[in-house]
This record gives C-alpha cells, structure tokens and sequence, in this order.
C-alpha cells in the first residue's frame, strides 16, 4: 500500500512551505519571466526504462529480509503460509485509465519479464490482476491513507467496498493468489501513477510488508524510493523460484533459501552482513505521528523515534531517517538544529549502499535552506552532486525541485544562459512529477520566491 500524506512525498514540500512567507499570494505572483510564465508550452519529460540498481548486500541479510517481507504484513499480522499465483499472470486495466499508464504498465511487465524471470503479460479481459483507476476521493473512502492500494479476491473497487470486512479479502486465509485488485487513482499525475504501479503490482505478486529498515527498495513506507529496484526484483525472482510453492510455511522456506539465493544471487555469498530485527511498534507509531499521520507534536515524537533508535542500537537507515524526522519538525521554529539534523542523516546514508537517494533528498532540504539565505554557491554544490542522483532513481518531483533551485542559484551568480536552459529542463520533468499547470507554477514559484528571500531579484 502507497501512502498519501507521510514520509518522503510530504518531506519534499515541508522546507519550501515553511521558508515561504505566509502572504504567498503576493510573493509569487509573476515570479517566473514571461516566456517562462506557462508551463504548458514545455514538453513533459518521462524516463526511458533501464535496468534498476542493483543488490548490495548479502545474501544473510537478504534470507532475513525475505522472510520478513513474506510472512509478515504491514499491521505486523502473522501470515502463515507463502502465496503466490501458479502458473502464467495477465494484467488487465479498468476504470478510468490515464493517458500514461498504458505506456508505463508496458515497461514495467518488460522490467518483470527480464529482471524477475516473471511469465506476466497484459490482456484486455478477465486477468489475475485488475488495475482499476479511480478518482482519488473514491480510494480516499475507502482507504483514507492510501494513494493506492491492492485487496485479493476482488475486481475492482466496487468490489472490495462489498466484500471488506469478510473473510474473501483476508490475505492471512489464502493459501494461493488467483485473483487480485489494485486500487489506482484516475486523477493523478504520471509520476504517482507510475509510482503505484510498480509498488502495488510488485505487492499484488510478491511481499506483502514493508519494513523501514530496507534502503534499496520500495517495500519500505518512506517512500524514498520511486521505482522498483534491484532488491525488489530478486525478491520477486526469488518469490516464484521452483524451489517454492504456495502453501509453504515459513520454516519450510527458511530452508529452501540459502541454496535459492546462492543460485539467484551469487555474489551476495560470503559478503558480510548482519540480519536486522523488524522495527518495534513503538517506533513505528512514533514515526506516523512525526510525519503527521495520528497527529500530535511533531517534535515530541521526532525525538521518540530518535530515543528508540538509540535503544535499538541502530546506526542503519532506521537512525537516518529519525534524525530526518527531527530536521523536519524543526524547520520552521529552529533553523540551525533542522539543519544539523539533516545533515547527520546524510552523513548516515552516504555510508549505506542503496541510500543515495535519501541523501539526494536530504540536499534538496538544505538547498532549500541555502537559497533562502542567498548561498548560492552552495546550492550549486548541494544540486551538482544530488540532481544525478535524482536522474539515475527516475524521481521526476525531486529533480524538478533540485533543477529548479540550480537554475535559481545559476541566474544569482550572473549565469543567466544556463539558468534559462536549466528551468526549461525542470519544468518539463516538473510536468512528469506533479501534473496540471498550476501545480507545476506552484511548486516552481515557491522555490523562485526563496531565491528572492537570499537576495536574487
């Protein structure tokens, strides 16, 4: 399940919003140069398909994740048994399709086919998974966190609002998959429809759970990570291996996978590595109210979470992220802590293989906080480094902002040329990331408007 409000998706827009003044109206009106005023006439950019990142970890740690991700759910429910489907899979989409996602969902059953071994195919007619797009206020009455979201024994939205609360949608009563439902929204822009495809068809095959100890992948509820990476497509691989069946408890797959994973995964053999434990549900509850899931004081619980972590003995993404929680609930009222914050969970995730990204995004806060105080030069440090990261992870919001903030810096220092190219590049992947006009305006008028709180213009 994708959520709507927490983590990385609201993290991105929390610095800009609060270094923006709160008379916005005024500020941003005219902010873009005329020529520039109407994204509209800027092509949206969109991301070839390539390989995804590959595994950086071993084969230990990977066993341990495995398990983890099978045998348990998102609520921490036990399951009891491995499912899977048996046999060749189709994919169907209804509802009110996006433009966008037709192209997208063929590029990902190609990434399926070659990177997961898996026999999947689209088809127009009765499937064994049922894409069907809906408005977002029709998925938010149903499930009022997820942006999507994915049931079994179900085909479609009408469907499961008859059948929840029964038995039929109960994935811990299933012994095999045959037929499965994703919930996507209709109304969304390519980015977000392309991010719960791949989380969601991954999810309707393979793992059920998220954990937040994972760096490398999307089975994480941080949302770091757009695109299925290569974790997530051996997990996948691994998933409907022939040494596996559905029905298999989870002492009988613990068996199978050293000699599985070997085999799908050798260079993952003799790597060091130690198993991590799953996140406490303390932990957990902490992080949603720090992201302002429940509620609360953002900050009471950032430091929860900072002060489990300690506990647990973490130094992982799991330590990371919490100093990125306490970055972000200090922004508006402590500038020098927020940024402190932020800077010792970049530290934590340039030593993690697989965290880039969450560094990348980490750079996009203080870039955020340089442009605001006229450094910048720093800004084209923090987006020199961080924009090729974006780039390579197919995270079209973040290199938008990341663009958008260089070709402010650029135009500061008297680069005026490269600043004009540079915009144009971001408003085209601007218009992948967010989709209408206004939102793209929007988003880009706020970063302008921080450049001209440090001094540009």
């Amino acid at each position: 399940m994708r959520l709507f409000s927490i983590f990385a998706a609201l993290a991105f827009t929390t610095t800009l919003a609060a270094c923006v003044p709160a008379n916005t109206a005024d500020v941003t009106k005219g902010a873009f140069d005329a020529p520039l005023a109407n994204p509209g006439v800027v092509a949206m950019h969109a991301f070839p398909s390539g390989p995804a990142i590959g595994v950086m970890r071993s084969n230990v740690e990977l066993a341990n994740d495995f398990l983890d991700l099978q045998f348990r759910m998102e609520s921490g429910r036990a399951l009891p048994v491995l499912t899977r489907f048996e046999g060749p899979i189709t994919v169907a989409m209804t509802g009110d399709v996006p433009p966008s996602a037709r192209s997208e969902l063929a590029r990902l059953i190609s990434r399926f086919r070659a990177e997961a071994g898996l026999n999947i195919s689209q088809t127009s007619g009765p499937a064994s998974i049922t894409i069907d797009f809906q408005p977002k206020s029709a998925l938010r009455r149903a499930v009022p966190t997820a942006a999507c979201f994915v049931v079994p024994n179900v085909t479609g939205l009408a469907d499961y609002v008859k059948k929840r609360n029964t038995a039929a949608v109960d994935w811990a009563r299933m012994n095999r998959r045959d037929k499965v439902a994703i919930m996507a929204p209709s109304d969304a822009s390519p980015q977000e429809v392309r991010d719960c495809l791949h989380e969601e068809l991954a999810q309707a095959m393979g793992p059920l759970n998220d954990l937040f100890r994972l760096p490398d992948s999307v089975f994480n509820d941080d949302n770091f990570h757009s695109v299925l990476t290569g974790f997530d497509m051996l997990m996948l691989r691994a998933h409907y291996a022939p040494e596996l069946r559905s029905g298999m408890n989870e002492a009988e797959v613990a068996a199978r996978l050293p000699a599985l994973l070997a085999r799908l995964n050798p260079r993952g053999q003799g790597i060091g590595g130690t198993p991590k434990q799953i996140s406490p549900r303390s932990w957990i509850s902490a992080t949603e109210a720090a992201f302002g899931a429940r509620g609360g004081n953002r900050i009471d619980a950032a430091e929860r979470m900072i002060s489990i972590a300690k506990a647990q003995g973490w130094t992982d993404t799991r330590m990371a992220f919490s100093l990125f929680a306490r970055g972000r609930a200090l922004t508006a009222r402590d500038v020098p802590a927020a940024i402190e914050a932020y800077s010792q969970a970049a530290r934590i995730w340039r030593n993690i293989p697989g965290a880039q990204i969450h560094a990348a995004h980490v750079d996009m806060q203080l870039g955020a906080f340089a442009l605001t105080s006229g450094q910048f030069e720093s800004v084209l440090l923090l987006t020199d480094r961080s924009i090729p990261v974006a780039r390579s992870h197919q995270n079209a919001s973040l290199l938008a902002s990341l663009l958008a903030m260089r070709a402010e810096a650029l135009e500061a220092t008297g680069r005026g040329a490269e600043a004009r190219s540079v915009r144009l590049d971001s408003q085209g992947w601007a218009r992948y990331a967010f989709g209408s006009d206004a939102q793209v305006r929007a988003r880009l008028s706020d970063i302008a408007t921080l450049a001209r709180r440090g001094g540009r213009g």
